[in-house]
Order: structure tokens, then C-alpha cells, then sequence
């Protein structure tokens, strides 16, 4: 059997992305590996929301020269937003590559190696279609390892904010038929499926550039009525289209978890404008408001971009007071840098200076260690379940699992535990994570009797 070394950058849409490459070739019997240094054919499939993750896969591809010099036949590939943005340049930058597919173009992979294989031809498949078909899989997910698994609903963005090159390397929004998505996870739960997660660049605009096809609220109640399905998770909403339909789904559908993903960028209208983002940081505000009076405990995390282009030190003050009044949960926060195709990189001057940026998201991340070390010190003392993951990163014996409010909880537990929903009770927090302890069967009986346990 050939090898397959696969490796994946940025988001859960890419780690999705990559699950569906590993099937794919496992239908030509490669096997994924852990050892380049064994394989047949190498991909890499990219991300290219920052410049920098954009370069890392030229520091990357350099590296892997060395393979194709020397073993005679490895294949070496690219996929992701990094070969539909960049295409055929990245054969002319990359001398020892030999495929490039793009976001589109993933169930054209076997047909791109075996086209390498006989001729020794390089192709490039970077076409977007506007059918969804290309998101299907004829012969259904088998063999999937695990509770939680990603579920594509919808690829693209049609909302063209200035600093985003998402439109431009997943293109226009593409909707799945919910029949198809509803028959997917059915069959995610009938092998052994607890959580699902509903992927898209724009998930809250499910279905709009579909004639007749439901909302995204519907699309929530429908999958919440999957017999055996104990978790919903969903990313990424854009904050325009946070429906009143879906805030009463948090509050009415008992499997979708208290989490919500929330991008606001900045906390300033000014910057919000040059973001083209469609929304004030009141009707932002608003929308919050609305969602936790619906679902008291939803727990909130959002992206920040801090040097946005003509950011002044009062307007990123503001960006900071908004974190301040939120109080989110968790953030990603990122140095804003000019992408290839974006309003923003061809009628903004890249202004601010990269030490000034630095500062700037050190202040970010520093306030917001303090707000979520204080927000999980709450948690101290309280009965959680958790749907277990797998071994913690801590190691030491530990393993991890998640809240229904997303909060990672390490704790001293057994592999076989992996898959379960777990009570454990809260004795310890840090910024990043919970520590918990795993209760006995006698406080699990009396918890759940009493009402206690989420």
C-alpha cells in the first residue's frame, strides 16, 4: 500500500477539507503516515487568510526539495486557498511541484496524481463551480473515527468584507441541499457520532442564494431532531446575519451548545466602515444583547484585528473597551496584513508599523488573559459534562474534553473514556482551560436526580 503524508493549515474548514483528501486517496490505497520521509505522495493543503500563514507554505515547500532530490517518484502537491489563490505561479516559484488543486477542485485529486503518475504532466485544477455537488461524496462518509466530526452545510462568502480574501478563494456562497446534510449526519450517528460540528465561511447565510431551500434556523431544528445526536456546534457567523430566528434557536433546540462564534473585527464604527463589515458597533451590541437575554449562558468568542489600516490609537482604546464590555470567552486576534485581490490592500495604505501592531496585540491578548483566567475561575466548583476528546496536550496521564459552552477541562481519566459524555466537577482553571476531576457514580446519580448537571 502507497503512503500519504498529508499536512493542514488554518481553519476547521481545511481540517475538514483534509478528511475528505485522506478518503479520497484511501480509495487508491494510500495510507495516511506520520513520516514524510516514507511517503508516496505529499500534500499540503493551505490557508491564506495571513500573510504570514501564506509564507509558511513556501518555507514549507522549500523544505520538501530535499524529498523529491532524493527519492525518484514521491508526488508533491498543493491544495487549500493558497493554490486557488496563486494557481499556476506556484508551479513557476515551486520547480519540484507537481499538482495544484484548488477549494474546488478536491474530488479532482486521485485524477490529478494518476494524470501525474503516467505522464509526468503538472496540473492545475483551481475552477469554482456553483453547483454543490462538487461538496458531495457519491459513495457517503465510512470508517469515521471518533464522537465529533465536521459536517460541511455551505462554502463561500458573499459579503466581500475589505480585509477578507475568502470570497476570492472559496468563492460566491454555495448552500448543500438540507436533505443531503440531514442524511449525512444520520449516518455520522449511526457510526457512533455524538457531536456534530456545521462548517461554513458564512453559516448564519445558509440557504439565501438557494431558491426554496430552508434558513439556517430551520436547518438547526431539523438536525436537533436526529435520534441519537447528543451535540450542534456551528462556525462562522457573520454578526448581519444573526437572525432573531436563530437566537431563539439557542434558546429552544436542546442539543445546540451555548456557544457562539461572533466575529466583530473592531470595536469601532469607524473602522467597522473601512471594514465594509455592514454593521455598527451599537447593532453589534444589540445583537448581543438580544442572544444572552434569549440564552443566559452562552458563552461568546469573536476575532480581532488590530492595525487595521488608518486605526488611530483612540479607535483601537475602542476596540479594547469592547472586549471589556462583552467579556467574551475567547478570542483569535490577528495583526492585520494586506491580502493579494482585497479592497482594503488596493485602496488603504498598510499604515500602522509592525512594532506598533505588535503592541497593540499584546494589549489585546493580555486583557483579554485576565477577563477569561476570571470568567473559568467562576467555574471553580461547578458540575460540567464534558464530551471527551482524547488525551490532553498536558499529557501526564490526562485526558480532555469539552463543555457544551466550548471550555476545554483536563482531568485524570482512561482512553476509554474517549467518546463519553462525563459529569466531572470543576477544581481548577487557567486562562486557556479547565481542570476537572471525574465524579463517582454515586455523585452522578445524585446530581442528575437533583436537577444539577448541564
Amino acid at each position: 500500500m502507497k503512503k500519504l503524508y498529508l499536512q493542514t493549515h488554518g481553519c476547521q474548514m481545511n481540517q475538514y477539507d483534509s478528511e475528505r483528501i485522506a478518503k479520497l486517496m484511501g480509495r487508491m490505497d494510500y495510507e495516511s503516515t506520520d513520516c514524510i520521509e516514507t511517503a508516496d505522495l505529499v500534500l499540503l493543503n493551505t490557508c491564506s487568510v495571513r500573510d504570514r500563514a501564506e509564507q509558511k507554505v513556501y518555507s514549507v515547500l522549500g523544505r520538501w526539495k530535499e524529498l523529491k532530490e532524493r527519492r525518484d517518484g514521491i508526488i508533491i502537491g498543493v491544495g487549500g486557498c493558497v493554490a486557488q489563490q496563486e494557481g499556476m505561479n506556484l508551479l513557476r516559484r515551486v520547480p519540484h511541484l507537481d499538482l495544484v488543486f484548488g477549494t474546488h477542485n478536491i474530488h479532482k485529486l486521485p485524477e490529478m496524481v494518476e494524470q501525474v503518475q503516467a505522464s509526468r504532466s503538472r496540473p492545475v485544477e483551481t475552477a469554482c463551480y456553483r453547483e454543490p455537488s462538487y461538496m458531495e461524496d457519491a459513495r457517503g462518509r465510512t470508517n469515521v473515527q471518533g464522537a465529533k466530526a465536521f459536517v460541511t452545510i455551505m462554502q463561500g462568502c458573499n459579503k466581500v468584507c475589505s480585509f477578507c480574501i475568502v470570497p476570492h478563494v472559496r468563492g460566491r456562497e454555495v448552500s448543500r441541499p438540507n436533505a443531503k446534510i440531514i442524511n449525512e449526519i444520520e449516518s455520522l450517528v449511526r457510526q457512533g457520532v455524538r457531536e456534530v460540528m456545521l462548517l461554513g465561511q458564512n453559516v448564519n447565510s445558509y440557504g439565501k442564494t438557494s431558491p426554496g431551500e430552508i434558513s439556517f434556523a430551520e436547518l438547526l431544528g431539523r438536525v436537533n431532531q436526529i435520534d441519537g445526536l447528543q451535540r450542534i456546534r456551528f462556525t462562522t457567523s457573520h454578526p448581519q446575519d444573526l437572525s432573531p430566528e436563530l437566537v431563539e434557536a439557542f434558546a429552544n433546540l436542546d442539543r445546540l451548545c451555548e456557544h457562539l462564534h461572533l466575529p466583530v473585527q473592531s470595536g469601532v464604527d469607524s473602522v467597522l466602515s473601512r471594514m465594509r463589515r455592514g454593521y455598527t458597533r451599537d447593532e453589534y451590541l444589540a445583537r448581543i444583547n438580544r442572544l444572552r437575554k434569549r440564552c443566559p449562558h452562552v458563552a461568546l468568542s469573536t476575532d480581532i484585528i488590530v492595525g487595521f489600516p488608518g486605526e488611530t490609537d483612540a479607535e483601537f482604546a475602542d476596540t479594547l473597551e469592547i472586549l471589556r464590555q462583552v467579556e467574551y470567552d475567547e478570542i483569535y486576534s490577528f495583526m492585520y496584513s494586506p491580502r493579494p485581490q482585497t479592497v482594503s490592500a488596493k485602496i488603504y495604505d498598510d499604515d500602522t508599523a509592525d512594532a506598533a501592531k505588535r503592541i497593540r496585540l499584546q494589549e489585546v491578548q493580555s486583557l483579554q488573559r485576565e477577563i477569561s483566567l476570571r470568567k473559568n475561575r467562576e467555574s471553580i466548583g461547578n458540575i460540567e459534562e464534558i464530551l471527551v476528546e482524547g488525551k490532553s496536550r498536558l499529557k501526564n496521564g490526562q485526558m480532555m474534553g469539552r463543555t457544551r459552552t466550548n471550555r476545554i477541562v483536563n482531568f485524570i481519566g482512561d482512553e476509554t473514556l474517549v467518546g463519553s459524555l462525563l459529569p466531572v466537577r470543576i477544581i481548577g482553571a487557567t486562562a486557556n482551560s479547565l481542570i476537572g476531576e471525574e465524579l463517582t457514580a454515586e455523585h452522578v446519580s445524585d446530581f442528575r436526580s437533583e436537577g444539577e448537571l448541564a
